[in-house]
C-alpha cells in the first residue's frame, strides 16, 4: 500500500522527468510550448481579442501571433490599440520568455553533453580495413610512424587506438611526439580492451590487423591473454580469421596464449627475442643495423612475391634473377612453410613465393639478365677461420640474462667462458643452476659496483672478445636503470678509447628516449631496446608470415645473418660487381645480401657503413677490412 502524499508523488514524478535526459526534456518542453500556443490562440480567437486595425482574427492568424510572441519578445512593442490585446499578449510573451530560456538552456546543455561524450572517446568506429592497436605503451611511438610509412602508397589508411587512457591525452601525445601523420588518419578511443563492450568500440570485426601492446606492468601477460580471448570468443566475432600480433614476456605464458589464439595470433616472446638479438649483435659488429634495415619501413624490407618465370628453376638461379632485390628464401606453396637460405639445388614449384629484400613489392622484378660479368679471377675459395673459444663479460643482471646465457651456449665453441658482474647477488642462484645445463660455457660471478670506473678497469675489459651490458630493470625504475647503464657505457667507451684493442660492446636500454643521451657513434655499441620489438610487431602486423622468416633468422639451428671478412670471398685488388660476391657466397652455400664499408663504420648518416641489397651490377672497391653480409648456417 502506497502511503505517500500527493505532493511527494508529484515531486517524485518531477524528479523522474528532469532525469530523462536533454533530448527527452527538449521534446517534452517543445510539446508543452506547442500546446500553450494552441491554448493562447484558442482564447484569442474565442474572446475575439484583436488589434484596433483588425475587426477579427481567424484561427490561423491567432496561432501565428501567439507563436511569434512566444519566440520573439520584441514583437510586443509593435502593437497599438486595445489594451486587452496588449495585456494578453504581454502575458503570452512573459511565458514565452520562460519557455524559450529553458529551451535554450536544454539545447546548450545537450550540445555540451554530446561534446563531453565525444571527448571521452566512447563512440563506435565505423571504419573498414584499419589497423587496430589495443593498449598503450612507449612502443606505440615506434609502431605508428612505421605504419605511416607503410601506408604512404595506400588510399585513405586508418589507425584506430583503443586504450584505457583519456582520448584527448592520447591525441595530444601523438601530436607532440609523432607530428605529421601524412595520409594516415589516427582515431583514438577510450576503453578497456578486455571488456567485450569496450572492445566493440574499436570495430575489430572490420579490421585489417590487430596489434596488442603490453601494459608495462607485472600482469602484462595475463592482460594480453585476456584481450586475445575477448577478441576470439566475442559473440559478434567475424567468420574470417583475425590477424592478431601480440607480445608475451614470460615463456611460461606463451603456450597458454597460443592455445587461446591458435592460428589467428602471431606471438612474439619479447624476452626471448631481445635475448637472441643481443647475442647475435654482440658477436658481430654492425649486425644490429642490418636488423633495423630489415625491420623498418624506411628503406628496404622483406616481401613475398610469386614469380611464375622462376618455376622449375633452382634457388641458386633465383638469387641471380634480380638486379635490385636480394632473394633470401622461399615460402613453399605445399604447406606455407618458410625456409631462409634453402639448399641451392631446391627447385621452385608453382605457387611458391620468393622471399626477397627490396624497396617495395612492385620493385621485385626479374631482370632477365644472362651475362653477370663475373670476375672469376677475383673469387676466393679459401676456408673460413677455425672457430675458437670465446671470453665474454656480462655486466648487469635481469630476467633476460638466463636466456642470453642459454642462447650463447648454442653459438660458442666448447671451452668458452662468461664472467658475470653485477651490483646485486640475485644472480648467484640462477648461475649455479645454469652451470649444470650449459655444455660449451663455464660461468663465473662477482658482485661489484658496475658503475665504478676503477672496478671496470680491474676487470680488464679489453681482454674479452665482447661485452654485453644489461639493465637493472628489476631493481630500479626505468629511468634510473637506464641511467646506471649509461654511466657504465660511458666508462667502457673511455677505457676502450685508450686501449690498443677495440672493445665490442652491445648494451640495452629500456626507454628509447635515453638512447639519444648515449650519443651513439658506432654500430658496435648500438643499444638494443623496445624499438626492435616494436619494429618486429609492425612488420608482422603487415604480413603474418614474416614471423616465420625472423624465427628462422634468430634460430641458432638454421641460417642466420653473418658479417664476414670480404677476403673470405674475393680479392680486394680491383673493383668487382656484387654478382661476383653473390657467386662466391653461393659456392659456400651462402646468400650474400649486402656489405659493410669499415671506412664509414662511425658515420651514422651512411648507416655505419652497412649497405643491404646493393644494386648487383654496380662496381665496388673493397678494402681488406671490409665485410660481406651473408645468410649462412655458421
Amino acid at each position: 500500500m502506497n502511503n505517500q502524499s500527493t505532493k511527494a508523488r508529484l515531486k517524485y514524478a518531477f524528479d523522474n522527468f528532469m532525469s530523462a535526459g536533454s533530448t527527452k526534456l527538449i521534446s517534452y518542453l517543445g510539446l508543452v510550448a506547442l500546446l500553450l500556443v494552441l491554448m493562447f490562440a484558442t482564447i484569442l480567437y474565442l474572446a475575439n481579442i484583436h488589434p484596433d486595425e483588425v475587426t477579427r482574427l481567424n484561427f490561423v492568424d491567432t496561432f501565428w501571433t501567439s507563436l511569434m510572441h512566444v519566440l520573439d519578445p520584441g514583437t510586443i512593442g509593435e502593437h497599438d490599440g486595445h489594451w486587452d490585446f496588449r495585456i494578453f499578449m504581454f502575458l503570452v510573451t512573459l511565458l514565452g520568455i520562460v519557455i524559450l530560456s529553458i529551451l535554450i538552456g536544454l539545447i546548450s546543455n545537450g550540445i555540451m553533453d554530446k561534446l563531453d561524450q565525444l571527448r571521452k572517446g566512447r563512440s563506435f568506429v565505423m571504419e573498414q580495413d584499419h589497423v587496430l592497436i589495443l593498449g598503450w605503451s612507449s612502443k606505440i611511438f615506434t609502431i605508428i610512424p612505421e605504419l605511416i610509412i607503410a601506408n604512404e602508397n595506400q588510399k585513405d589508411p586508418k589507425i584506430v587506438i583503443l586504450a584505457d587512457k583519456d582520448k584527448v591525452l592520447m591525441e595530444d601525445e601523438i601530436k607532440d611526439k609523432i607530428g605529421n601523420t601524412k595520409n594516415t588518419k589516427i582515431i583514438c578511443r577510450t576503453g578497456n580492451p578486455i571488456d567485450l563492450h569496450d572492445l566493440e568500440i574499436g570495430n575489430p570485426v572490420n579490421s585489417k590487423s590487430i596489434i596488442i601492446l603490453d601494459k608495462e606492468n607485472e600482469n602484462s601477460d595475463s592482460q594480453i591473454i585476456k584481450t586475445i580471448l575477448a577478441i576470439i570468443s566475442s559473440p559478434h566475432r567475424r567468420q574470417a580469421p583475425y590477424h592478431i600480433t601480440a607480445e608475451i614476456e614470460n615463456k611460461r605464458n606463451f603456450e597458454v596464449a597460443k592455445m587461446v589464439g591458435k592460428d589467428e595470433v602471431e606471438l612474439i616472446l619479447s624476452d626471448d627475442f631481445v635475448s637472441k638479438i643481443m647475442v647475435q649483435t654482440s658477436r658481430q659488429s654492425g649486425l644490429s643495423v642490418v636488423y633495423i634495415e630489415l625491420m623498418d619501413f624506411g628503406g628496404d624490407e622483406i616481401y613475398f612475391v610469386e614469380e611464375p618465370k622462376l618455376v622449375g628453376k633452382t634457388f641458386r638461379e633465383a638469387i641471380f634473377s634480380y638486379e635490385d632485390s636480394a632473394i633470401i628464401g622461399i615460402q613453399f606453396a605445399s604447406d606455407n612453410h618458410v625456409e631462409v637460405n634453402p639448399p641451392m639445388s631446391t627447385v621452385i614449384q608453382p605457387g611458391d613465393l620468393m622471399i626477397g629484400v627490396t624497396e617495395d613489392d612492385d620493385t621485385m622484378i626479374v631482370s632477365n639478365r644472362t651475362n653477370f660479368n663475373l670476375e672469376e679471377g677475383s673469387i676466393r675459395t679459401n676456408e673460413a677461420d677455425v672457430p675458437h673459444a670465446e671470453t665474454i663479460l656480462l655486466i648487469g643482471w635481469n630476467n633476460r640474462a638466463k636466456t642470453i646465457i642459454q642462447e650463447l651456449d648454442n653459438y660458442v665453441q666448447p671451452g668458452s667462458s662468461i664472467k658475470v658482474i653485477s651490483k646485486f647477488d640475485d644472480a648467484v642462484a640462477p648461475i649455479e643452476k645454469l652451470k649444470k645445463t650449459v655444455s660449451n660455457l663455464t660461468l663465473e660471478f662477482e658482485m661489484v659496483d658496475t658503475t665504478d670506473r676503477a672496478v671496470l678497469e680491474m676487470q680488464k675489459c679489453q681482454t674479452f672478445d665482447y661485452i654485453m651490458l644489461l639493465c637493472y630493470q628489476e631493481y630500479y625504475p626505468i629511468q634510473e636503470a637506464d641511467a646506471q647503464t649509461l654511466i657504465t657505457l660511458l666508462h667502457l667507451r673511455n677505457i676502450s678509447s685508450s686501449s690498443p684493442r677495440k672493445m665490442n660492446i652491445v648494451s640495452e636500454m629500456l626507454d628509447m628516449r635515453n638512447r639519444q643521451l648515449a650519443d651513439i657513434t658506432s654500430a658496435d655499441d648500438f643499444i638494443v631496446s623496445d624499438k626492435l620489438l616494436s619494429l618486429l610487431m609492425t612488420q608482422v602486423a603487415e604480413n603474418k608470415y614474416l614471423m616465420r622468416v625472423f624465427e628462422d633468422l634468430f634460430d641458432a639451428d638454421g641460417s642466420e645473418i653473418y658479417i664476414k671478412p670480404v677476403t673470405d670471398y674475393i680479392n680486394v685488388d680491383k673493383p668487382v660487381n656484387f654478382y661476383t660476391i653473390l657467386e662466391s657466397a653461393a659456392r659456400k652455400n651462402e646468400v650474400a645480401i649486402g656489405y659493410r664499408k669499415i671506412s664509414d663504420a662511425r658515420n651514422a648518416t651512411q648507416g655505419y657503413g652497412v649497405v643491404v641489397n646493393p644494386k648487383k651490377s654496380d662496381l665496388i672497391t673493397f678494402s681488406s677490412k671490409d665485410k660481406i653480409i651473408v645468410l649462412s648456417e655458421d
